[in-house]
């Protein structure tokens, strides 16, 4: 997570203060390069039409369609990365998720284990990453993936980006799989209870229920199934957990998840659990994550799982919430 350079002293933080509210009064109609919204437009409608998509599901989907100021707003004032882990995981890892994780994973125990034995991923991480994402389906987003994608593309922060997702957000659609009005998500173009960008959902997306369309909004099956592929094919090790809680030994610095070593290394080096017995003698490689900041609380060790879920999101936060929602959820 980044700091804000706006939050520094001196002149360099008033400076960055000044570009920051100057950015803010950007006119939604035009980009930061200066291009009017429409003609933006029309440029990429000329680019989807060669790349493929169809004139009907252009004029239907971007007559019409107008910058949303909202998402301006929401990309350029993101959270500024100042919570502590503990706080992170006191509101993510919450008692009321881990009894709805336990819940879930019973009522959709046939589908899961089935999910389970195709991809090798084990059910308990795709709930979890379920709840994590979306509060197991609750929260969503109401933001129309096409004007969202649209609004940033034509931004320019990210252009390239966001211009590559609306090309295929429009094939999404083109595809069947979703109508343009039921295409909703994040503010971000993040979509369905998966939370997949349109790239990941074409590269990633399962038709699990065999309906001929792979539904990550209202399907579970196509949910689950959909999660299980992307890790399996993010390089999911099957019969492997992510990691466990560790005490480290006076003056070590855990240097991160990339920086591994065989965990009968890690117990030379004085490496224990977290309840002070010996690390498992097996010959896993592993790093060494301490979450918070400034080196204090918990630390962990991982394992390639844990690298796996770092894909999907890199953040030390997001990869321990999802592995210890895992974890627990099935406590007994």
């Amino acid at each position: 997570m980044k700091r804000n350079a706006s939050g520094r002293g001196g002149l360099t933080g008033r400076l960055a203060g000044v570009a920051l509210a100057a950015a803010l009064l950007l006119p939604a109609t035009a980009s930061a390069s200066g291009q009017p919204f429409p003609v933006w437009l029309g440029e990429f409608r000329q680019e989807a039409l060669t790349s493929g998509i169809s004139p009907q599901l252009l004029e239907a989907v971007l007559t019409g369609l107008e910058p949303i100021p909202r998402v301006i707003e929401l990309d350029r004032r993101q959270p500024e990365g100042t919570m502590t882990f503990a706080t992170y995981r006191s509101r993510v890892v919450s008692e009321a998720r881990v009894r709805q994780g336990r819940l879930m994973l019973e009522e959709n125990a046939a589908i899961l284990e089935e999910i389970q034995r195709r991809y090798g991923v084990p059910a308990r991480f795709i709930v979890a990453l379920w709840g994590v994402e979306t509060s197991y389906g609750r929260i969503t987003g109401n933001y129309p993936v096409v004007a969202s994608l649209a609004t940033l593309a034509h931004d320019g922060r990210r252009a390239t980006f966001f211009r590559g997702e609306l090309l295929n957000a429009l094939r999404i659609l083109q595809q069947g799989h979703i109508t343009p009005d039921a295409m909703l998500g994040s503010w971000a173009g993040a979509m369905g209870q998966s939370q997949f960008m349109p790239s990941s959902f074409l590269a990633f997306a399962v038709d699990q229920d065999g309906d001929g369309r792979r539904d990550i909004w209202n399907s579970r099956p196509d949910v689950f199934a959909s999660m299980a592929n992307y890790l399996a094919s993010s390089g999911w090790v099957s019969g492997l957990t992510w990691g466990r809680a560790v005490r480290l030994p006076p003056g070590m610095t855990a240097a991160g998840a990339d920086e591994r070593r065989p965990l009968p290394e890690w117990s030379r080096l004085g490496v224990v659990q977290a309840d002070g017995t010996p690390l498992p003698a097996v010959d896993v490689p592993a790093g060494i994550v301490t979450p918070e900041r400034d080196g204090s609380g918990p630390s962990f060790v991982v394992y390639e799982n844990y690298r796996v879920l770092l894909r999907w999101n890199r953040s030390n936060y997001f990869g321990l919430a999802v592995s210890e929602l895992a974890d627990r959820i099935v406590e007994p």
